[in-house]
């Protein structure tokens, strides 16, 4: 579910990383792009009904945003298989804060600078643990030289979708984005259902979510994609597969 379809190279590693995710299933993953600007609340269950997993990529930019959280709402509504991906985290948290945390204004502020409910929020301020450092941003900032760029640590909870994937509470993965979870709203969410299954070493930073209810639900912050081979599928890649498979044979 993506603003790119048209060209689905622009998705060239997420859709090679999915079928990494197949060969541990032993099966062959089918793709089926969907342009996120044509999803209305009047259609999305039309074309979604055979879908047996949803994944959203990450992006930037308002365009199509809607029609992502529409999908967000539609896997969690339906136990869909749900693997949201940087922005995808995003707008399955906006979702969850809209329909289910009582927040029904609620967005990210890279979309709507004025929202009641700024659950995506740009981070001015956080600590890089490879210099050492505190790094500074606003919106005036440049936006390249101010992403969270490469490697971060985080830590993973027992007994969550990620514990079962990764099978350790330490891992480190790689980042591309400038807007984070606002964890103004983390207790109200937590309160609500929202897992916070990784955050960085120092839980500032919301690296993971999840839906505990839900065959297999998941957003992550960061691009599992990047370290995907043929011979070592990403975990996530895996097990989202693996549920996905699971869906579609129920459904059979």
């Amino acid at each position: 579910m993506g603003k790119y379809t048209d060209l689905t190279e622009s998705y060239k590693s997420l859709n090679e990383a999915l079928c990494h995710g197949g060969i541990p299933n032993d099966c062959k993953v089918n793709l089926n792009f969907v342009d996120s600007e044509k999803i209305e609340p009047t259609n999305v269950e039309q074309t979604l009904s055979s879908a047996c997993g949803v994944l959203v990529p990450g992006g930037f930019g308002s365009r199509g945003i809607e029609g992502k959280i529409l999908a967000a709402q539609y896997a969690r509504e339906k136990k869909v298989p749900y693997f949201g991906i940087c922005l995808g985290m995003q707008v399955a948290v906006i979702e969850f804060a809209r329909h289910i945390a009582g927040m029904p204004k609620a967005h990210s502020a890279e979309f709507d600078a004025m929202t009641s409910h700024p659950v995506i929020y740009l981070m001015v301020e956080w600590y890089d643990d490879k210099t050492g450092t505190v790094q500074k941003r606003d919106v005036t900032s440049d936006k390249g030289g101010t992403m969270r760029l490469g490697a971060y640590p985080c830590s993973i909870e027992k007994e969550t979708f990620a514990f079962h994937a990764y099978q350790t509470e330490q891992i480190s993965e790689r980042h591309r984005h400038r807007y984070e979870f606002n964890n103004t709203y983390r207790a109200e969410l937590e309160r609500n259902g929202l897992v916070i299954s990784g955050a960085s070493p120092d839980g500032e930073l919301v690296e993971i979510v999840e839906l505990a209810d839900h065959p297999w639900f998941l957003g992550c912050q960061f691009h599992p994609e990047f370290k995907s081979r043929p011979r070592d599928p990403h975990p996530l890649f895996r097990e989202f597969i693996r549920a996905s498979l699971e869906c579609s044979q129920k459904s059979t």
